[in-house]
């Protein structure tokens, strides 16, 4: 190995152990909310895409965590970035941990991936841009990446909360 290979080696250890501590600190934080709310459910971390993943699975099969998933995944956005501070006030770092509770967000990523990879065979097909409803920027996240996979590109346009994607055409 040459300096420039274990350097590289060394800081992508760093990047994977610091990630999995934030990981396990969201998962301390999301327990005790789940005591505190007298719900069930298993945690379950793991590093993806250069980001602690954290997701609360029903152990039960009931319908309890729906509490926690709200109305189009809004108590899930709120509860993210309360986990999200958790883990900035132990590390002094910026987290961009993502949580999914019930497979909500995997569900959804499925769903908008299909969208986004409509719009781009649509914005090909007509050689116009497509423009896309308002989305929270997960949701805009994952459509770039449709699009990028569909060999387009696209961009965020407007302001919070009204920011929405465009596909542009080849």
């Amino acid at each position: 190995m040459t300096e420039g290979t274990t350097a590289a080696a060394a800081e992508g250890a760093d990047t994977l152990t610091r990630l999995e501590q934030e990981g396990e600190i969201a998962a301390d934080y999301l327990e005790g909310l789940l005591d505190i709310a007298d719900l069930d459910g298993d945690i379950d971390m793991d590093v993806e895409a250069d980001r602690a993943s954290v997701s609360i699975i029903s152990d039960s099969g009931g319908r309890d965590l729906q509490k926690l998933v709200g109305r189009e995944g809004e108590v899930l956005e709120a509860l993210q970035e309360l986990t999200r501070l958790a883990v900035h006030r132990e590390t002094g770092d910026r987290s961009r941990l993502m949580l999914d509770i019930d497979g909500f967000r995997a569900r959804k990523r499925t769903e908008l991936s299909e969208i986004g990879a409509k719009a781009a065979a649509e914005a090909r097909s007509s050689g116009n841009p497509v423009r896309l409803d308002p989305m929270t920027p997960f949701e805009r996240k994952v459509v770039h990446d449709a699009v990028k996979t569909a060999g387009l590109r696209s961009e965020s346009e407007g302001e919070e909360p009204q920011r929405f994607v465009v596909v542009l055409p080849a």
